[in-house]
C-alpha cells in the first residue's frame, strides 16, 4: 500500500530540517520496500521555510515540497490529499507530538485491518499525554463534548493532529461537508466519515504537549469551532 504523509507548516524555520528528517528516517527504515512521500505543505510561510523545504526536496527521495500561498491547516490538506496518489493519506504535526511509532499501527489498521479512517486520541483511557497544562486538558475534553452532543458524534478527539484514510473517501468526506480552510477541518473529517457510515479506528498515542511553542490562540480558535460547527450541521440536516 502506498501512502503520502503530509506536513502542514507555517513559518517553522527553525525545526522543520531536524523534524522532517526525523521523519524521513523513520520511514526509510520501516518502509523501505513501500512507495511513499512526505509532503511539506507550506501555508504561507513568511520565513525560510520554503527555501529549506525546497532544498529537502532536492537532497532526500520522497520528500516533496507544497507551497501554497494561503495560510490555513485545511487548505493544505485538502490540497496535498486531492492531487495525491496515494492508496493512503493522511498528516501529523511538525513537532511529532504523537509518537512516531504510532504511524506503524496506523498503516496496519488501514492495510489489513478494514478500517477506512484512524485518528489519533489523546482523550483514550489507554493514551499517555505528556507535560499538558490542567488548562488545554479540560478545554480539549470540553470540545470534544461539545462536538459529540451539538453533532451527534461518537469519536473522543477530534483535535489531534494525527489522522490516516483511505484516498478513495477524500472527495467524497470533502463533498459532505470536510471543507474548512482552518484547523476545524481535522474534527470535520471525522464527524463526516462518521455520518456517512466509514469505518473509523481510535488509536491511544504516547503524547507530548509542545506548549512553549505553541501557536494556538484557544479563545479565538474556540469562536472559529463553535461558528464552524454550526455550519457544518447544516451540511448534515
Amino acid at each position: 500500500m502506498t501512502f503520502d504523509v503530509t506536513i502542514p507548516v507555517l513559518n517553522e524555520e527553525e525545526t522543520l530540517e531536524r523534524q522532517i528528517r526525523l521523519v524521513h528516517a523513520f520511514l526509510s527504515e520501516h518502509y523501505a520496500d513501500k512507495q511513499w512521500r512526505i509532503v511539506v505543505a507550506d501555508n504561507g510561510s513568511t520565513d525560510r521555510t520554503g527555501q529549506i523545504a525546497h532544498g529537502l526536496e532536492q537532497t532526500l527521495p520522497g520528500i516533496f515540497w507544497l507551497r501554497l500561498p494561503e495560510k490555513g491547516v485545511g487548505l493544505a490538506l485538502k490540497t496535498s490529499w486531492l492531487s495525491s496518489e496515494a492508496d493512503m493519506v493522511g498528516y501529523m504535526d511538525l513537532d511529532l507530538a504523537t509518537n512516531l511509532r504510532h504511524f506503524i499501527q496506523a498503516y496496519n489498521a488501514i492495510d489489513t485491518e478494514g478500517f477506512d479512517v484512524v485518528y489519533g486520541s489523546r482523550l483514550h483511557k489507554k493514551s499517555r499525554v505528556i507535560g499538558r497544562t490542567v488548562k488545554r486538558e479540560i478545554t480539549s475534553r470540553m470540545f470534544n463534548r461539545i462536538v459529540g452532543g451539538y453533532l451527534g458524534t461518537h469519536f473522543s478527539d477530534g483535535m489531534c493532529g494525527f489522522k490516516w484514510l483511505k484516498r478513495k473517501h477524500v472527495q467524497k468526506l470533502i463533498d459532505g461537508g470536510a471543507e474548512s480552510k482552518g484547523w476545524f477541518f481535522s474534527t470535520e473529517l471525522l464527524a463526516v466519515a462518521e455520518w456517512q457510515g466509514l469505518k473509523l479506528c481510535e488509536l491511544p498515542v504516547t503524547w507530548t504537549d509542545d506548549a512553549a511553542n505553541s501557536k494556538v490562540n484557544i479563545p479565538r480558535l474556540a469562536r472559529q469551532y463553535l461558528q464552524a460547527m454550526a455550519v457544518l450541521k447544516k451540511r448534515k440536516i
